[in-house]
């Protein structure tokens, strides 16, 4: 049965509401780390598993994958102690235009000095250059090293897609409008999880779904619908758009 309408859900990890510590969700595949419970892992399976990969891993033996790595449809980074065991399952498990790579990174937690959607990245201001290559390179996006909200960590204050995205609280207007027009989507200032300032952390989203920790309010969660514009998205919609966009570019 087809959802004709996709929306943001509340869920849990072992009683921790912090979501996006725990997986990584991007509109190919859905990283999920390993847990006592299979009750995280379902409730993500059961809206995302007709479309994309569900897959169990850890990152450099670690159970936070959603912070350890970086990635969109395209591809996937990983710190460079991520061990090959889990390098080959990641490489086994996701779609084959999925290139997943290592990265040489003082920063090792790319998920929290990396944020990006399937055209723009936004980086910590010291990565090193040969990692703003990489991300370039292996995630096709454009590159900017930025700060959100004043806080460097990008990937942990700020999650957007390719049709919207909320940021940092405390993120003025200028730096709304900075943003919005380096990323080219639609951007708000707020939080997840009653309150809490960490985006990255409390919530994973992409192009038709959105997951927020148990604690996300109803007011929390109807501002990440609306400005990621779940309502009006679904995946059959959003191939149908990218096929359109191609072939006007093709013409």
């Amino acid at each position: 049965a087809f959802r004709t309408q996709f929306e943001a859900f509340r869920t849990q990890f072992e009683n921790s509401p912090d979501v996006g510590v725990w997986a990584k969700l991007t509109n190919s595949y859905c990283l999920v780390t390993y847990a006592s419970s299979e009750n995280f892992f379902a409730s993500l399976e059961t809206e995302l598993a007709d479309h994309i990969p569900c897959i169990h891993t850890s990152i450099a033996n670690t159970r936070c994958i959603g912070r350890m790595c970086a990635g969109n449809s395209k591809g996937l980074l990983v710190p460079s102690n991520t061990t090959d065991q889990e390098l080959l399952h990641l490489r086994n498990s996701l779609p084959e235009k999925v290139v997943v790579q290592r990265v040489e990174e003082r920063l090792s937690a790319l998920g929290n000095v990396i944020a990006c959607n399937d055209h723009v990245a936004l980086v910590h201001v010291d990565l090193d250059r040969e990692t703003e290559e990489i991300v370039s390179d292996v995630l096709g996006v454009e590159v900017f090293r930025q700060t959100v909200g004043g806080n460097a960590l990008v990937g942990s204050y700020c999650v957007f897609t390719n049709k919207g995205g909320i940021v940092h609280p405390k993120a003025t207007i200028e730096e709304l409008d900075e943003l919005s027009s380096l990323l080219q989507v639609p951007l708000i200032a707020g939080t997840v999880n009653r309150g809490s300032d960490v985006i990255g952390g409390g919530m994973i989203a992409n192009d038709w779904s959105a997951f927020c920790g148990i604690d996300t309010t109803s007011t929390e969660l109807s501002v990440i619908e609306n400005i990621l514009k779940l309502h009006e998205a679904k995946p059959s919609n959003i191939i149908t758009e990218m096929r359109a966009s191609l072939i006007d570019s093709m013409t």
